[in-house]
């Protein structure tokens, strides 16, 4: 209970300020002053001249003071016109008159309690001008009210001989108003600050609580830390990955004790966490690694973004872990039955071209539809010897560069290219066969070419037509396959290279497909240090078209021959 009045007391005393206490108790504090100082002369008089309480001056001046401190504490201040608490100080002055008129022989400097009803006038905020006249006024009829009360005659002299103490009121009632204005004026702008700042912590507040939802919402961990390390921020899914990588013999492991390893499972270096490089200001994205045991490990995709200040210093940086571990599992398990199975397939599809082979040697000992059928069962061994290829090639890329004429590779996919685009009504135009010479593995860029000219036939079922063509470009090799065919959606586009991607519109027409052309062309071009991109519109066509820096040796073409194509309609 002590603690609690304790407490209370301070509340009221110290921590609030005076314009935030009920007008109640400001009237009874601005009066307080006053009475208190009266008692103290009351102990005077008491002291020194107890006779004078039978005056009847300094009577009515102790019985009004007495009336005067018990309205501020009975009168409800705050239910009255604003305001109307200003009497109190008004009828101090009448109480001062008295107090001098009756103890001017015993303390002379009585009359400076008019200080206290002035600085009370004066510091309310009321009228300050009519305060500071008011205030004046009443001072010279203090000190005037004896002047006329007295037998002898009122004389300018009588009159002007206590004019100092009036106008030493005047001059403090002034100060006081001044000063009033100037503390209201701060105080004002200060409590419009404070509401500000309050308006300002609550949408702060606001916002971090949304943040931390959202944070917490997402299924991705991240974590936020300072310039020197420290964590500020660390979502509950990223608290569980923590405590995924915590030893398990270790309650409150260091960052280079947790059990974070790399793509290779092997323990992560210091420097090669994800924290620490975000730490050191590096940025990264799909940063690849494994957290935890052995029998409970998780693959993470990590990627980091840095804070900075306004002048462009690290200030922190954020880290977000997303869980890849069934993505990675599968891509895994997919590439294992991938190869396994293309394994499986060569062994036969080998011998059954071998036969197929050996049998069509000698198409004088087989009747001529026979000879025929074995022709089309071996073309469609070969195609699903390709097929199988394909699936190889996914796993493993390799190019052996010579000396290749560029042209002569164009030609054969072309006319490799002729009978199907027959079928579909496709006109093939190429450019005059003039030699460019290249350092590529013609085996590679050919399987390109194939799957680049087999796509421009098969995606124009309604006919159209394909042109072709590759021309030096400096040291680099510049080859483009256009059609004006089906065309792709934009939407399409963005996955064309992915492995097994099948366009919606070719799915719709049923154009046969396993959706590793592009992916494998695109993985050549890049193993020979070059580029490949496709430029399509649905319903118009597409031009795929490949650079390969630095491998040209020489070019018959002169600059502007790759303009000039011929039909190849005949075929």
């Amino acid at each position: 209970m002590e603690a609690i009045l304790t407490d209370t007391r301070t509340n009221l005393f110290i921590r609030q300020h005076f314009y935030q206490r009920s007008l109640r108790t400001r009237v009874i504090l601005a009066q307080l002053p006053f009475s208190l100082t009266v008692a103290l002369a009351v102990v005077l008089i008491a002291g020194l001249r107890p006779a004078l309480f039978a005056e009847p001056q300094v009577i009515v001046a102790l019985c009004l003071n007495v009336i005067l401190l018990a309205a501020c504490i009975v009168v409800p201040w705050d239910k009255l016109r604003p305001g109307a608490f200003l009497i109190i100080p008004y009828l101090d002055f009448v109480a001062v008159a008295f107090f001098r008129e009756g103890l001017q022989t015993l303390l002379s400097s009585i009359g400076l309690l008019a200080l206290f009803p002035v600085f009370w006038l004066c510091s309310s905020g009321f009228a300050p001008k009519a305060a500071v006249v008011s205030s004046t006024f009443a001072s010279l009829l203090i000190v005037w009210n004896p002047v006329f009360q007295s037998p002898a005659p009122v004389t300018v002299e009588a009159l002007v001989k206590p004019l100092l103490f009036p106008f030493m009121m005047m001059a403090f009632a002034i100060a006081v108003a001044v000063f009033t204005l100037s503390m209201d004026g701060q105080r004002n702008t200060l409590i419009a600050k404070d509401e500000l700042l309050r308006a300002a912590l609550v949408e702060s507040q606001r916002r971090e609580r949304l943040l931390e939802t959202i944070v917490d919402t997402v299924g991705v961990g991240v974590v936020a830390v300072d310039a020197d390390g420290h964590d500020q921020l660390m979502n509950s899914t990223q608290l569980a990955i923590h405590d995924l990588a915590r030893p398990r013999d270790n309650a409150d492991p260091k960052e280079n004790e947790l059990l974070l390893f790399g793509h290779d499972r092997l323990r992560l270096a210091a420097d090669a966490r994800p924290v620490r490089r975000a730490i050191l200001g590096q940025t990264f994205t799909n940063y690849q690694i494994w957290v935890g045991e052995e029998d409970q490990a998780r693959a993470l995709s990590t990627t980091a973004r840095t804070i900075k200040n306004d002048d462009g210093s690290f200030d922190g940086a954020v880290v977000a872990f997303h869980d890849v571990t069934d993505m990675v599992n599968a891509l895994a398990a997919k590439d294992d039955f991938v190869a396994n199975v293309s394994h499986e397939f060569r062994t036969p599809l080998t011998a059954i071209l071998s036969f197929l082979d050996m049998a069509l040697e000698t198409p004088e000992l087989h009747p001529e539809e026979v000879v025929r059928y074995l022709s089309i069962a071996a073309r469609n061994a070969e195609r699903l010897n390709g097929l199988v290829e394909d699936l190889l090639t996914t796993q493993t890329i390799s190019v052996a560069r010579i000396p290749t004429d560029m042209a002569e590779l164009l030609e054969h996919s072309l006319c490799s290219a002729a009978p199907a685009a027959a079928a579909n009504n496709v006109t093939v135009v190429h450019p005059p066969q003039h030699p460019l010479l290249a350092t590529i593995d013609p085996v590679r860029v050919g399987q390109v070419l194939d799957n680049l000219v087999s796509n421009a036939v098969k995606y124009s079922p309604d006919g159209g037509t394909l042109s072709a063509r590759a021309w030096a470009d400096g040291a680099d090799l510049r080859c483009e396959v256009t059609d004006t065919g089906m065309g792709m959606s934009t939407t399409d586009q963005v996955e064309v290279f992915q492995k097994f991607f099948r366009a919606g519109s070719a799915m719709e027409r049923g154009i046969p497909g396993i959706g590793l052309g592009l992916m494998i062309s695109k993985s050549i071009i890049e193993s020979h240090g070059g580029t490949l991109s496709m430029d399509s519109v649905q319903g118009v066509g597409t031009t795929m078209s490949f650079v390969i820096p630095g491998c040209v040796i020489s070019s018959g073409l002169d600059p502007d021959d790759h303009q000039t194509v011929k039909s190849l309609a005949p075929y």
